[in-house]
């Protein structure tokens, strides 16, 4: 017994200093990952996908074919408004569509096949018939986010009103003395002719969350991943006896198993393979079969939350094996703090600053995310980001093997084994 009372511990500058600086750098950088990336989306937004359609059959205005519908995309598509924010994908419909139906597009501008007819029928020069205001539609798409789809909205929105603005221009520089005779109110729709309605270019099933039920699947896998690596990595140590296991108020402590630094990471790694059919299993059940969320493909979807949750844990595995305690640390930074932002499932990669963009290049739960989404919201095409997916999850699987088996490896060619002090044999005194 050394006769100190344990809490004189608390006056030892260094356990302030250590544990001050270690949970500082945390706190900071979960500030700036996780509110860094969201204070401002408009003003980092570059080159959000939106699709510009044009169905226009234009109609025949004093004996010339017209085709106003051409005008305003054309405009639009050259328009600096917005500077570089808005990449206007310039198609027909059915493309269109495709690229709504993969996530590829954030939302569209849609001028209808009626369009000059409606509009030149408004100055009395089209053919006799009931003049209908033209209208221009914009599709969102909440199944690529929520924010993406927002943003999107009010980039269209805004380009069909101020094309409508020009449009009504041209209408009344066209209709010249004729405008006189026309009533008040029509002057006014001159003005301004076309409507503009708003409609959801990719509908999704009521229990989708509003297109975010992928995201929070795809967390959840990579969160049981993360922390069953943390529980199998306690256990693996406790079983081969390298710590002890405080079950309450009980401390149990099993004999010695001498293990490499690469057996040890291999057993666990095995352990997390075996256990993630397991979680994979029970993390479907509960969110489809348990919450009723809306989910197709279920062989699919079971076999990739398996995978994820298998390669998640065994790279959370290999960073606490390469750092020791300070690895849970490096953990939850890789797979929480950097990865939540960057996953692009709230607001989207385009709308990042530029560091986070080049984060959620490699990020896993981005990789995820698109794969879990793609199999819930696009009826698991492959280029809507399920390939990526695999792909990516292979291309960590095999970084995680390289790197981790490399590092321990190298520690144990140094003799730098892990015996704990407690069980080297204690000299015997000589006798008296």
């Amino acid at each position: 017994m050394s006769g100190i009372h344990p809490f004189r511990v608390l006056r030892a500058k260094p356990l302030w200093i250590a544990n001050g600086v270690i949970t500082g750098v945390l706190a900071l950088l979960f500030a700036v990952f996780y509110v860094g990336a969201n204070i401002d989306p408009v003003d980092h937004m570059t080159k959000l996908p939106v699709g510009l359609v044009n169905a226009d059959k234009g109609a025949a205005v004093g004996g010339k074919q017209v085709n106003l519908g051409a005008r305003i995309t054309e405009s639009i598509k050259k328009s600096t408004t917005g500077g570089d924010k808005i990449d206007w994908k310039v198609m027909d419909q059915k493309e269109m569509k495709e690229e709504l139906g993969k996530g590829k597009l954030f939302g569209a501008l849609v001028v209808p096949a009626d369009f000059t007819a409606s509009a030149t029928a408004l100055t009395g020069t089209a053919p006799a018939g009931t003049p209908a205001r033209p209208t221009l539609t914009v599709l969102t798409n909440q199944s690529a986010g929520s924010i993406g789809s927002s943003l999107a909205r009010t980039a269209t929105t805004t380009a069909a009103e101020n094309a409508s603005l020009q449009l009504g221009r041209q209408l009344t520089a066209q209709t010249g003395a004729q405008q006189a005779k026309l009533p008040a109110a029509a002057r006014v729709l001159l003005a301004d002719p076309a409507a503009v309605t708003v409609k959801d270019g990719h509908p999704l099933d009521s229990h989708s969350g509003l297109g975010l039920t992928a995201f929070y699947y795809a967390l959840t896998l990579v969160v049981v991943g993360m922390l069953s690596a943390n529980v199998i990595s306690g256990q693996v140590d406790h079983a081969l006896g390298y710590t002890h296991n405080d079950m309450g108020p009980l401390r149990l402590h099993r004999p010695l198993i001498r293990a490499t630094r690469v057996q040890t990471l291999t057993i666990s790694s095995t352990l997390v393979a075996g256990l993630s059919l397991l979680m994979g299993t029970l993390v479907l059940a509960g969110a489809v079969g348990i919450m009723g969320m809306d989910a197709s493909h279920l062989p699919l979807l079971w076999l990739y939350s398996v995978c994820a949750v298998a390669v998640t844990g065994i790279g959370a595995l290999t960073l606490l094996a390469v750092f020791g305690t300070p690895g849970m640390l490096v953990v939850t930074l890789v797979f929480i703090g950097m990865a939540v932002p960057t996953a692009g499932a709230t607001t989207p990669i385009e709308a990042l600053p530029g560091f986070y963009r080049f984060l959620a290049e490699f990020e896993p739960l981005r990789q995820i995310t698109g794969g879990v989404r793609s199999i819930l919201y696009y009826d698991a095409q492959g280029d809507a980001g399920l390939t990526r997916g695999w792909v990516m999850m292979a291309a960590g699987l095999v970084a995680a093997a390289l790197f981790g088996l490399g590092v321990l490896g190298w520690y144990d060619r140094k003799g730098l084994h892990r015996i704990p002090v407690e069980t080297t044999p204690e000299k015997m005194a000589a006798p008296a």
